[in-house]
């Protein structure tokens, strides 16, 4: 049995996405035999829950919790001084580990060249490049899509595999659709996820100045964020950060499931694999998506409908189309919950497990 240590200078729980994605990567290394340690920070989270409990994973991992001071205020000098205190409390716990392979997400904790002799995977989730990064000595990389394999391709990277982000089917096996303090008069077109401008926000709450029969919700972000759009968006719903545990039921609320990323942003554009693609695909629910090559490396268009990004027209347009026409909607949105069956955290890990067999 392959012992690994996944280092990710986080905290856990967390409402931020990387957490979902961390914890369902851990468990289905485990289901798949692997004896695996996630090692994050001890950093306060709003969140108390239980982090197996939060995320519905099984305990057949561990979870070490080593120091690191909150040091955001100080901008990236603070994360920079904490990636350099993280690296070295964690390294107390992995050193006594001595893993066969360590994981993580971010290139600066593979950076002990103690380590030299493991085999060490680096999984990328943007095209992100440095001196440090040029100068890396790791065994192979993990990118979650193909445009990233690419990138790092062109940079001379030979050993890269692509896994694709996924879906825990299981969590979504649900017709329970939420209560939401939303009207029920209105058909509801809806944005769940966090609100960084890549994503695409600002397109979708143009859109909704134009598309008028319908209810446009979101749902995320943090308080002041959803204060102060509130009041510049007074016909738009925002009901703020929900639990992950109540994501299957609240995209079930929605009539159309919208994913309005950016084609001004590399990571956008190029590089991303959106855990909501895959969550939204489970839902039964029509999807209008961005029309880019990141999100059609898994959507396309027998399963989900595409306007242009950045375009409120064209999605205005794609969004009352759908709206028309429920019968080739439905049979859009039962496609993509046929085709994400072959995203699972199962079948993802298995793809990276056969990779690290190779190195």
């Amino acid at each position: 049995m392959k012992k690994i240590v996944y280092l990710a200078n986080i905290r856990m729980p967390t409402e931020k996405a990387h957490g979902i994605q961390i914890m369902k990567t851990c468990e289905a290394m485990a289901k798949a035999g692997l004896d695996v340690t996630l090692i994050v920070t001890n950093r306060a989270t709003n969140i108390k829950d239980d982090p197996f409990e939060y995320y519905k994973v099984q305990r057949n991992f561990k979870i070490k919790y080593v120091f690191c001071p909150n040091l955001t205020n100080l901008g990236k000098i603070g994360f920079f001084l904490m990636n350099i205190i993280f690296s070295q409390t964690s390294s107390f716990v992995y050193y006594k580990l001595n893993p066969d392979v360590i994981y993580s997400r971010d290139y600066f904790l593979l950076l002990d060249i103690f380590f030299w002799n493991k085999i060490k995977i680096w999984e990328v989730h943007d095209g992100l490049w440095n001196f440090l990064i040029s100068m890396m000595r790791i065994s192979g990389i993990v990118a979650i899509s193909n445009g990233l394999k690419s990138f790092y391709s062109k940079k001379g990277y030979k050993n890269i595999v692509v896994a694709h982000d996924a879906v825990d089917l299981k969590e979504f096996e649900t017709e329970k659709v939420a209560n939401l303090a939303i009207p029920n008069n209105k058909k509801i077109v809806m944005y769940i996820g966090h609100l960084y401008g890549w994503k695409g926000l600002d397109t979708f709450l143009s859109v909704s100045k134009i598309v008028n029969e319908a209810q446009f919700v979101v749902i995320g972000g943090t308080d002041s964020e959803v204060v102060s759009l509130r009041e510049k968006y007074k016909d738009v719903i925002f009901l703020g950060y929900r639990p992950y545990n109540e994501l299957p039921q609240n995209q079930k609320a929605a009539n159309i499931l919208v994913i309005p990323n950016s084609a001004k942003s590399d990571i956008s554009r190029l590089y991303t694999s959106p855990l909501k693609v895959f969550s939204c695909m489970t839902s039964g629910v029509p999807i209008v998506a961005s029309d880019l090559p990141s999100i059609q490396e898994i959507l396309n268009d027998s399963n989900a409908f595409f306007a242009s990004p950045d375009n409120p027209e064209s999605f205005a347009e794609k969004i009352h189309y759908v709206l028309s026409n429920p019968e080739i909607a439905n049979t859009k949105a039962q496609q993509a919950k046929r085709d994400v069956t072959q995203y699972t955290w199962d079948l993802r890990v298995k793809t990276i497990i056969d990779f690290i067999d190779t190195l």
